[in-house]
C-alpha cells in the first residue's frame, strides 16, 4: 500500500478539489454574514502559511491563536497546521494569568489575535515575555494598544499580502505523528494541563466522528458550530465538515438565542453542535418570539449534562437530540448516541471504533463485570492523550487513561456518566453523588439549571446544597423542589439548603462553574 500520511491538510485539500463551491459562513455583528468557498479558503490559508514562514515559523513551531469561530480563524488554523506547525488555541474567557502561564509553557512567539480581545491580550502580555509578534484578524486595533514592550503588531491580511507571489509553502511534508495542536484542559479540578494533538490522532478522530452512528455528516448538511474553536478543536468539526464538503456555519462570538435563530434560518442549518446552555437560550427565544427554525433537524450536545426538560422542549419542535461524551484529553469525542436511539438525556451513547472503555474500582482495578455495572471510567485509543505537555510521567496506566468520571455501562453497551469522582460529597463518612440529585431536579419543567455542591458541616463534614436557576416566569417552592427527590435518593442525600440564582455561573467551557459555587456557598 502507498505510504499515505494521515495529515490534516488533506481535509481542506479534498474540500477545495471536490467541493470547491461549498461554503464557510461567518456571522457578522451587523446581521450580515461573510462567506467564502473551500477553494478560496485554501488559497487564503496557504497565504497564512507563507506569512508565517517569512517570520521563521517551521515544522514544530508553536503559534498561538486567541479568536472566535470565524473564517479568519479557520484560515489561520489550516495555515498553521498545514505547514507542520502547532496551533495553540487560547480561550479568551480565561483569566490573563492563566493565559500567560499557558503561553509561557507553550513558548509561542507569534499570537494571532481577534481585534476585539486586544485589551485582554494587553493584560496577558504584561505577564509573559514569549510573544514577539501579534497578527490581528477580524478587525483592526490602534498602534500601541497591545504590547509587552517589545512585540510587533500588524494584521495577518497585510502580512499575507506582503508575501503573495513569493512561492507557496508545501503542506503535509511531515510524519503523520507530528504535533498539530495544543489545547489546555479547563482546570476545573486543578491547574490547566496542556494536551498536544497529533495529525494522526486528529485524522482518525475525524474518521470516527463521520461514522453514521456518530455525527454522520454529509455534503448536504449545513453545520452550525457553536462549540468554540478554542475548546478541544471545536469537537473536530473544522476537520470533519470540510472532509465531506458540507457547509460550515460559524457564529463568531454571538451565541445568544436571537442571533443563532437568525443564522439557522438564513443558512438553512440542518445540524447544530454546542453545549446545552446554548440550546436553552435558543429555545427560550423561539418560545418568546413564537417562531421556529424549520431546517434544523438535529443537535449534538456535550460538555455538560443535558437537562431532561430542555431535551423535551427541543424534541417537541421535531428536532432530534444526540447526547455525547468526551473530553479534551481524547480529542475530544468519546461516545455518541445514535440518533435513532436518542431518547434519554442521561445517556451518552456508545463508543465507535477507535475508542475503548473500561470500568474499574476506586483503586483502578478492572471490574469483573463490565456491563450493567458502575465504576470509574478509563479509555484508550489513538486519539487519547499519553502524557501532558512538559510532563515526563505518563498520564496512562497500562495504556489506559483515567477520565475521572464515574460511569455506568448498560447491557447494550450504552454509557451514562453518573458523576465526577472529585465532585462526590462525603457526609458522615458516606458518599453522596451530586450528579444523581442534579439529574432529578433539572428534570422539573420549571428548572433551567441545577447544581449540587458540598458545604462544610461541623458534625457531618459536608452536607449538600442545591443551587438552582428557575425558568423565567416560573414559581416553585424550595420544598417542592426537594420533595421531588423523595423515593429516588436516600433521605440523607436530601440537600439541607436551596440557593436560588438568577443566572447560573458558567465556566469558560460552558459548564456550570462549581469552583465558583463552592467558593460562594461551600462554607458554613
Amino acid at each position: 500500500m502507498q505510504p499515505y500520511a494521515l495529515t490534516l491538510d488533506k481535509f481542506l485539500d479534498h474540500a477545495a478539489k471536490w467541493h470547491p463551491r461549498s461554503e464557510v459562513v461567518t456571522a457578522g455583528e451587523d446581521g450580515k454574514s461573510a462567506r467564502v468557498d473551500y477553494a478560496e479558503l485554501k488559497v487564503r490559508a496557504k497565504r497564512v502559511s507563507a506569512a508565517l514562514a517569512a517570520r521563521g515559523v517551521e515544522e514544530g513551531t508553536c503559534v498561538a491563536t486567541m479568536a472566535w469561530n470565524t473564517q479568519a480563524h479557520l484560515e489561520s488554523w489550516y495555515g498553521i497546521i498545514g505547514m507542520g506547525a502547532i496551533c495553540h488555541t487560547l480561550n479568551p474567557r480565561l483569566l490573563p494569568s492563566q493565559l500567560a502561564a499557558m503561553l509561557t509553557q507553550s513558548g509561542a512567539r507569534i499570537l494571532i489575535l481577534s481585534a476585539d480581545v486586544h485589551e485582554l491580550a494587553h493584560e496577558v502580555l504584561g505577564q509573559t515575555s514569549t510573544i514577539e509578534e501579534i497578527l490581528v484578524i477580524d478587525g483592526n486595533i490602534e498602534s500601541g494598544t497591545v504590547s509587552n514592550g517589545a512585540c510587533k503588531v500588524g494584521t495577518l491580511n497585510n502580512a499575507a499580502a506582503a508575501v503573495e507571489g513569493r512561492g507557496s509553502v508545501a503542506w503535509g511534508r511531515f510524519d503523520e505523528n507530528t504535533p498539530c495542536g495544543l489545547c489546555f484542559t479547563s482546570g476545573t479540578t486543578g491547574p490547566p494541563k496542556g494536551v498536544t494533538y497529533t495529525h494522526r490522532g486528529n485524522y482518525l478522530h475525524t474518521m470516527r466522528q463521520l461514522q453514521a452512528d456518530v455525527a454522520g455528516l454529509t455534503s448536504q448538511d449545513s453545520v452550525l458550530t457553536v462549540v468554540p474553536m478554542f475548546h478541544a478543536n471545536a469537537w473536530g468539526l473544522p476537520f470533519s465538515v470540510p472532509a465531506v464538503g458540507g457547509k460550515l456555519v460559524l457564529p463568531g462570538r454571538q451565541s445568544d438565542g436571537p442571533a443563532l435563530a437568525r443564522l439557522i434560518v438564513d443558512e438553512e442549518v440542518t445540524i447544530g453542535v454546542g453545549v446545552p446552555t446554548v440550546w436553552l437560550g435558543l429555545m427560550d427565544y423561539l418560545d418568546q418570539a413564537e417562531t421556529d427554525v424549520p431546517t434544523l433537524k438535529r443537535i449534538m450536545v456535550g460538555g455538560a449534562p443535558m437537562p431532561p426538560a430542555l431535551m423535551e422542549r427541543i424534541e417537541r419542535r421535531g428536532i432530534g437530540v444526540q447526547t455525547t461524551w468526551g473530553m479534551t484529553e481524547i480529542s475530544p469525542l468519546g461516545t455518541a448516541t445514535p440518533l435513532a436511539e436518542a431518547n434519554a438525556a442521561s445517556t451518552s451513547g456508545r463508543p465507535a471504533i477507535g475508542i475503548d472503555l473500561m470500568l474499574t474500582d476506586a483503586a483502578g482495578e478492572p471490574l469483573a463485570q463490565q456491563r450493567d455495572a458502575k465504576g470509574n471510567l478509563w479509555v484508550r485509543g489513538p486519539s487519547v492523550v499519553e502524557r501532558y505537555l512538559d510532563q515526563t510521567e505518563l498520564a496512562t496506566r497500562d495504556g489506559w487513561f483515567d477520565t475521572g468520571d464515574l460511569a455506568r455501562i448498560d447491557a447494550s453497551g450504552t454509557l451514562s456518566i453518573v458523576g465526577r469522582s472529585k465532585d462526590l460529597i462525603k457526609s458522615g463518612g458516606e458518599w453522596i453523588n451530586p450528579a444523581e440529585i442534579e439529574a432529578i431536579v433539572s428534570a422539573h419543567p420549571d428548572v433551567s439549571m441545577a447544581a449540587v455542591i458540598g458545604r462544610e458541616h461541623p458534625k457531618w463534614g459536608e452536607r449538600p446544597v442545591l443551587v438552582v436557576e428557575i425558568r423565567q416566569g416560573a414559581e416553585i417552592s424550595d420544598e417542592a423542589l426537594l420533595d421531588g427527590l423523595d423515593g429516588l435518593v436516600a433521605n440523607w442525600w436530601r440537600p439541607d439548603t436551596v440557593m436560588r440564582v438568577s443566572t447560573m455561573p458558567l465556566a469558560a467551557t460552558g459548564k456550570i462553574d462549581k469552583l465558583l459555587l463552592r467558593s460562594e456557598y461551600g462554607r458554613s
